[in-house]
């Protein structure tokens, strides 16, 4: 499968801007022949703190619909992540660009198996930190997948980095996303979420046949990321692409580095500092033959741990 990073500069707080530069760079990789296109962490406006209720995205949602339409002109399946406003409201159903029932629309109460409960007391339950209740509101680090349109699956991420815990929820399942068309598992984690072993190898175990990091990992960690990118793929022996924004920000500079990683934990393609799009043919196929040659998971003590 040619897989591909998108790694691009995300302009602070200016959605439109950045769909557009997204949706550009994303046509040049399927232009390239790219299958799987990845886009950088909250991709289309950054970590705009200052403005939430701009920048996030209730649904229905402009950014996704433009996504949904993207993938499904061109075939392909996307990913990354975006910024969440849930207000606990229903939103029914809507017709689809076909006439009939869209499943982007009929899926956007489901988070990667979550239940969606409304406690009595919104703000005594959920909303610990008065960020988070902002307009009775809960905001939430996004991750979707759209594969020919229609939504494959979003991921909540489950561990915020240090200030996100003031502005975001956590999320409470990791599990594999499902693409029908394509017969794949697709393990999904959200930067920091790199740091923690125990994600990628539950989504390993889950059944993933490839892990994908969405990113915006910041200066000046570049040697962390470029090992725990390939340890990943090495440990669970699967192909690894792992896509962070380049740039700046108001608080911080990012350096980029994006990577497709096989399972042997080889790079394939490193985007290194600008602006660019990285496109690699992955053999997916290739993680049972290395698990036969080094059988960790068959050998893994699990008595003990």
């Amino acid at each position: 499968m040619k897989v591909a990073c998108i790694q691009m500069d995300v302009l602070h707080c200016k959605k439109q801007e950045n769909l557009e530069k997204a949706l550009y760079m994303a046509f040049k990789a399927v232009e390239r022949g790219a299958e799987l296109v990845v886009l950088p962490e909250v991709f289309s406006t950054g970590f705009c703190y200052e403005n939430l209720d701009y920048a996030s995205e209730s649904f229905p949602s402009p950014v996704l619909e433009n996504l949904a339409c993207f993938s499904e002109a061109n075939d392909c399946i996307i990913l990354g992540s975006i910024i969440q406003k849930d207000s606990g409201e229903d939103i029914g159903e809507e017709s689809g660009r076909d006439g009939g029932k869209n499943s982007f629309t009929e899926r956007v109460n489901y988070f990667s198996g979550e239940e969606k409960e409304v406690p009595e007391s919104k703000s005594s339950a959920l909303c610990y930190n008065s960020a988070l209740c902002y307009n009775s509101a809960l905001y939430y680090n996004l991750g979707f997948c759209f594969e020919s349109g229609n939504l494959a699956g979003t991921y909540r991420k489950t561990h915020p980095f240090k200030k996100e815990n003031s502005y975001f929820s956590k999320g409470s399942s990791i599990e594999p996303i499902a693409l029908k068309k394509q017969n794949l598992k697709i393990g999904f984690e959200i930067c920091y979420e790199i740091r923690f072993p125990e994600v990628a190898r539950k989504l390993a175990l889950s059944g993933s046949d490839l892990l994908v990091t969405t990113a915006a990992f910041p200066n000046p960690r570049s040697e962390h990321w470029k090992i725990l990118a390939k340890a990943r793929a090495i440990e669970n022996q699967i192909p690894h692409v792992a896509c962070n924004r380049t740039g700046s920000a108001p608080d911080c500079s990012y350096f980029g580095n994006s990577m497709i990683i096989d399972a042997w934990g080889e790079v394939k393609a490193d985007a290194g500092d600008k602006e660019c799009v990285i496109v690699c043919d992955l053999d997916l196929s290739g993680k049972d033959e290395i698990r036969k040659a080094i059988p960790v998971f068959e050998d893994r003590r699990t008595e003990l741990y």
